[in-house]
Parts: structure tokens; sequence; C-alpha cells
């Protein structure tokens, strides 16, 4: 599972023109799921994103996490983290099967939700246009 985190001041997600999901201060997480990926992976990598101290503190030092901030988190599902890029047109096939990535797509979302995150998502497969205003910038990979 690979994970590239924005930290953002507002974004939203757009389907057919129609705004799905739309977040304020928080994360923007585009979210990725390879072949061998389980339900295991989404519970670590949804615990350590409450964890993450990224946010700044009174004394300008990233030590909030997005608890501490009040943060909402907006989850993209993006399966070309997974692409292979050795020729100059990108291979898929490290990306796990369209079935097996949404259940584990929908499962993150709700490990999200169980710990308490105000979560916003885009729509598994569709066409989507993210906008988003990067705080920082900050931006990390997570696997």
């Amino acid at each position: 599972m690979r994970i590239v985190l924005q930290r953002v001041l507002s974004a939203n997600v757009r389907v057919d023109g129609n705004v799905i999901g739309k977040i304020g201060k928080g994360y923007v997480v585009f979210l990725g799921v390879g072949h061998e990926d389980a339900e295991a992976d989404c519970d670590r990598l949804a615990q350590k994103l409450v964890k993450l101290r990224i946010f700044s503190d009174e004394n300008d030092k990233i030590n909030l996490s997005i608890n501490d901030v009040g943060g909402e988190i907006l989850v993209i599902s993006q399966f070309t983290l997974y692409a292979d890029c050795k020729k100059n047109r990108p291979g898929f096939t490290n990306a796990g099967k369209p079935d097996m990535a949404e259940k584990l797509y929908d499962y993150f979302l709700i490990k999200l939700k169980e710990h308490g995150q105000k979560v916003k998502s885009g729509s598994f497969g569709a066409d989507m246009k993210v906008e988003l205003i990067n705080d920082g910038p900050f931006t990390l990979i997570l696997e």
C-alpha cells in the first residue's frame, strides 16, 4: 500500500463537475493498493496517519497531529502510485485488481473513521478532478 500525503489548507474532489468531497485544513491522501496488500496494511497506515505530527504548534514547530488541529482527511484512490515507469508508457501490473483494491480502499476509510477522523472521499475508479491548496508545501510518501 502506498500513500502520497499532502498537508492542505483546503481541498475538494469533483466527479462529472459535481463536488463529492470537500475538506478544510487537513490531509489529502492519495491511496494506492498493490496486489499483495491486506487489511493489516490499512490498519497500520490509518493508525500512522492519525499519529503523525506534521502541523505547526504555537512555536512554529512541527509538533501537532491532525486531531490536535481538528483537521479533516480527503482520501482519493490512486492506482497510478504503482506505475512501473521503466519504459515510456507506464505499466500498472503491480497495482491491485480493482475488486480487491476497492475493498481495501473502503476498509481504509472505515478504519480512519473508527479512529475518530472526519473523512471525505473520492469515487473509486472514477475520473476525478482534485483541487487542493498545499500547506507548506508539505508532502510525504508512506508505505
